[in-house]
């Protein structure tokens, strides 16, 4: 019988585990199906607090996880398949074997969505990302090519603009899923080019390790174009990892756990923390916070039960 499970290792995961940990809960880190979360597929953080040369991602977390492992955090490979929330222990099947635990955090994160291209997968951290926020910096005076039709998208865009010499919309339509101020607002961005009714192809370079440029098909004329980039950013929303929790935990229409408040989901004893939950900030800092905070929500709640 454990005292807390944490699903997840990404920052909030880690982050819980340390505060868990500290507090002699002993809790077990389910690693999850993307050890590590969003930050293992991050090449340079320089956002991090602390960090004032910057660090690697995958670093990072893996430096959160041992700091979580010397105080007692025990980590288990494989992901969560089953969960039964219906009554108290919890029980969690990891891959073929149930375990139960009295109090559990759910730090599963979301994953972005990938346009599924094999170049692309080829070239994350090299030039292909899902986070305007965490490395638009690095394209300074740079061609940046954004993929996407939603408000994140725009946003992305507008964003990027800050940094890049100039910024390429692509999107598969002409009509755009976003709120009609974010599309005004990037219609009205001199530095923006929209792109309509197109796809991307194919992302160069994979032989060079690094972005060089996209061919892109018209779906109307279905001609065949290539344009130079150095920063392509996929913004195509992002998919949380709630599925085993569909009919147990309250879930908006998008998949995201609703918050009851601090760190708490509607069943008592369970917690969220990070981009499970999170569609806002979607940073490495505020998943810690949230880690965090879940961490603490489940030792009062253990501690008022008497464990």
């Amino acid at each position: 019988m454990h005292n807390v499970v944490i699903i997840g290792s990404g920052c909030a995961g880690n982050t819980a585990a340390v505060y868990t940990a500290r507090a002699s809960l002993t809790p077990l880190v389910i690693k999850g199906l993307e050890a590590g979360g969003q930050l293992s597929i991050t090449s340079e953080v320089e956002n991090f607090p602390g960090f004032p040369q910057g660090i690697l991602g995958p670093e990072l977390v893996e430096n959160m996880k041992q700091q979580a492992e010397k105080f007692g955090a025990i980590y288990k490979e494989g992901s969560v398949v089953e969960a039964d929330l219906s009554k108290r222990p919890f029980r969690l099947k990891v891959e073929d074997e149930w375990i139960e635990t009295r109090t559990l955090i759910v730090a599963s994160g979301a994953s972005a969505r990938w346009l599924g291209l094999p170049s692309e997968y080829k070239l994350i951290g090299r030039g292909v990302s899902s986070c305007a926020t965490c490395d638009g910096f690095f394209y300074r005076d740079k061609q940046i090519m954004v993929v996407g039709g939603g408000d994140t998208a725009m946003e992305e865009a507008n964003f990027l603009t800050r940094f890049g010499r100039n910024v390429m919309l692509v999107h598969r339509r002409d009509t755009f899923r976003a709120s009609k101020v974010m599309l005004d607002r990037v219609k009205a961005n001199p530095k923006i080019e929209l792109i309509l009714n197109t796809a991307v192809d194919e992302i160069f370079d994979v032989t060079k390790g690094e972005v060089t440029g996209v061919r892109l098909k018209n779906l109307v004329t279905g001609e065949l174009t290539e344009r130079a980039v150095d920063g392509f950013f996929v913004a195509i929303g992002h998919i949380p990892n709630t599925k085993i929790f569909e009919g147990q935990l309250d879930l908006d229409p998008d998949g995201y756990l609703v918050s009851h408040g601090g760190a708490r989901t509607n069943i008592a004893g369970v917690f969220h923390a990070g981009d499970v939950q999170d569609r806002v900030y979607r940073q490495a800092i505020t998943a810690a916070g949230a880690g965090c905070m879940a961490a603490i929500e489940a030792e009062r709640f253990l501690e008022a039960e008497g464990h």
